[in-house]
């Protein structure tokens, strides 16, 4: 028999959702004592709140046969929906689980050069190792990217940054140092680098976001120095690589100059220079800090960086 029951609306202020647990627990035991024992309710409570169900839903629900209580036609058609709807609130209540085994989706950083060059490699290894089918994007910079981050547009940016919006986190990963570097068989490298040496040299820069004066600059002004600066480009692969065919010299971080001087024939001298250590760090909005796909994306960059201090 089919019938068209017509639904009208319900103020759920006035209803008491906790008693759709008993319905589930009957429709499972059969038995309103056992009902009550599966929610931790005596036989007499048990009893009182199915009478608040009868009444709730208006109908008797269960009764009694053969074989224990039996549902009414109401009590069949709202067994599924109701086991469904309790399945669902206990998927909204219970903590998020991240598996990188079976993750998917694209992770979208946003970082310039430098930092890609020291960080994709390992971390990039992590994600073929335990999340596979996760994908990394690298995002085009934009200043220092903290808009990409606060807009959306990235999920991290990693650089160095200044004071920071409050929707923002922070987490510092390493400290690093500037050096500088020239071809392997320039003449300064036999008579050593002095300050004076040091400015009268020409000068590849680096440009990373526009902002500012460097950190090499400001310390040269403070000094009443200048240095020639004969070349600027926006990424430091072919600031190393210009430097490498000619006579000019590079100030860029320690690390990144000890990768490239891996594959480029350059050597590394002391910044004669006093420059304040630099700190790189990663940054994320607020939205993304309890998220569990997101923070395990953070632990392999921080794991990924520590790695520099073992050789892993």
């Amino acid at each position: 028999m089919n019938v068209i029951i017509e639904m009208h609306q319900v103020d759920l202020s006035a209803v008491d959702l906790n008693l759709l647990k008993l319905f589930e627990a009957l429709v499972r035991e059969r038995s309103v004592t056992q009902a009550g024992l599966r929610l931790g309710l005596s036989q007499p409570a048990a009893s009182r709140a199915l009478g608040r169900l009868r009444t709730m839903l208006g109908d008797r629900l269960v009764v009694r046969g053969k074989l224990g209580l039996e549902l009414t036609p109401r009590g069949e058609a709202l067994a599924g929906p109701v086991a469904r709807l309790l399945d669902d609130a206990r998927g909204i209540v219970s903590p998020a689980v991240f598996n990188p085994a079976s993750a998917t989706g694209r992770i979208t950083i946003a970082a310039h050069d430098h930092l890609s060059s020291l960080v994709l490699a390992g971390l990039i290894a992590r994600f073929e190792r335990h999340a596979p089918a996760l994908s990394l994007h690298i995002a085009q910079p934009a200043g220092d990217n903290v808009r990409l981050v606060e807009q959306g547009a990235a999920d991290l940016a990693l650089g160095i940054f200044g004071a920071l919006p409050g929707s923002l986190y922070r987490r510092s990963l390493y400290t690093d140092s500037l050096v500088c570097v020239v071809r392997s068989a320039h003449p300064i490298v036999a008579g050593g680098l002095s300050l004076e040496n040091y400015v009268n040299l020409r000068h590849v820069t680096v440009t990373i976001s526009g902002m500012g004066e460097s950190a090499v600059d400001v310390a040269l002004s403070a000094l009443g120095l200048t240095r020639h600066v004969a070349l600027r480009v926006p990424h430091f692969l072919a600031g190393a690589m210009l430097v490498a065919d000619s006579d000019m010299i590079l100030t860029l971080p320690s690390r990144l100059a000890r990768r490239l001087a891996e594959g480029l024939p350059l050597m590394l001298l002391d910044l004669p220079l006093q420059v304040a250590p630099l700190s790189p760090a990663m940054i994320w909005h607020e939205r993304f800090h309890g998220d569990p796909a997101h923070a395990w994306v953070r632990q392999q960059l921080v794991d990924v960086v520590a790695s520099f201090n073992t050789g892993g």
